[in-house]
């Protein structure tokens, strides 16, 4: 017989591929693969769309029939570059109590302990079924969820609740806000800076969409938030700009500016309605720009959306994981996951994983050993569970 690794061997593989989002993650995916056909399980691939070195990956033990339990997690982690690590972070080294290694946390943890239970699962005699699925590009903003979903439905008996790995410590998360982002290129025309009336300072335009970022930022504030809202810290819809670039020289007129521009939205609000009064904007400012030089313009690229996660009434989700931890607190948070793509997909959803999330993409990331061994427990009680 194959052998069947431990969730901390299993961990130590995962850790070892440099799965960065920018880079491949084939060679996990070919591992993980291999390692289930070892134990007869068939998993399915679902390639990235554009970007052949990617791809996510699925997989169904127990009976064959609708009704599983989703395993969801992602394979990708952000990048170590410029970071003062301490340990190799492409090995798991363990001190002090702690796991240290890129992705250790967010949430190669939760996906070790997935796949050791997915194998655990296909010996178990499973009243339940129990499926895992893995994507890619969640760091750059859960693109790769919904494809895998829909990959999903076309192969594997529909599941209907699903766990989303996220680092929780182990506590039931029941929503979260959502996010849209946009790539914002402001073309504008070059001229002297003394003649600047003449020209359109892509630079200064652009600075009108961030100043609306932050009138937005303060209306929202002074709303009162709805009983769902509230929970949330901050209980509104925030607009951020993070990072921005442009321009030639001092005394030239901004010929392009670019920068990032997100929404983080409370489940109470429409992620299209903030779509529609951003471009709106967007909109206002191209007409003044054009009126001085016509060719110019305003470009915008959607770089992600992630729906919001909203906390279901008697969730089957909620329901199964308070039953295995006792965990009946309330909590919800303002980071997104792959949890509203599920959720939208038809599945009663939550976020529950080990680790602190205040450990994710920091340099020396660490899942503590007891968090890891909570979530091992955590798996045993679930095929328990399953198999009913």
């Amino acid at each position: 017989m194959t052998e069947r690794l431990s969730p901390r061997a299993i961990l130590d593989k995962l850790v070892s591929f440099p799965t960065v989002s920018h880079d491949t993650n084939l060679p996990l995916i070919d591992w993980v693969e291999g390692y289930l056909a070892s134990h007869g399980i068939d998993a399915f691939r679902h390639p990235h769309e554009t970007d052949p070195a990617k791809a996510a990956l699925f997989a169904h033990v127990g009976p064959p029939v609708e009704g599983a339990v989703v395993l969801s997690g992602h394979t990708d982690v952000v990048p170590v570059e410029g970071q003062p690590w301490s340990t190799d972070p492409f090995e798991v080294v363990e001190k002090d109590g702690k796991l240290y290694g890129r992705g250790t946390c967010d949430m190669k943890g939760f996906d070790a302990l997935a796949i050791w239970a997915m194998v655990e699962g296909h010996y178990a005699d499973l009243a339940r079924p129990l499926q895992i699925a893995l994507s890619y590009d969640e760091e750059v903003g859960c693109t790769g969820a919904a494809p895998l979903i829909e990959a999903m439905a076309k192969v594997l008996p529909k599941g209907r609740a699903t766990i989303v790995g996220e680092p929780s410590m182990m506590g039931a998360v029941t929503g979260h806000k959502g996010g849209t982002g946009f790539m914002v290129h402001m073309r504008g025309f070059e001229v002297h800076s003394s003649l600047m009336h003449t020209g359109v300072n892509a630079i200064m335009y652009g600075a009108k969409l961030i100043e609306w970022a932050n009138e937005m930022n303060v209306e929202n504030r002074a709303k009162t938030p709805d009983a769902v809202d509230a929970t949330f810290e901050p209980p509104w819809t925030t607009v951020h700009v993070g990072v921005i670039e442009g321009g030639t020289a001092h005394n030239i007129t901004a010929l392009d500016c670019r920068f990032g521009l997100d929404f983080r939205f409370v489940p109470g609000e429409s992620s299209d309605d903030w779509v529609v009064r951003f471009k709106a904007k967007v909109a206002e400012v191209e007409a003044e720009m054009q009126a001085v030089v016509p060719e110019t313009r305003i470009d915008l690229e959607e770089m992600f959306y992630v729906p919001a996660l909203m906390p279901e009434e008697a969730g089957e989700a909620e329901a199964l994981v308070r039953r295995i931890t006792g965990d009946n607190a309330p909590r919800v948070v303002s980071y997104g996951t792959e949890g509203g793509h599920f959720q939208d997909g038809g599945y009663s959803t939550l976020i529950c994983g080990p680790g602190d999330i205040a450990q994710a993409h920091q340099p020396d990331e660490f899942l503590t050993v007891a968090q890891f061994q909570a979530g091992e427990r955590f798996m045993r009680d679930l095929l328990v569970e399953l198999a009913g």
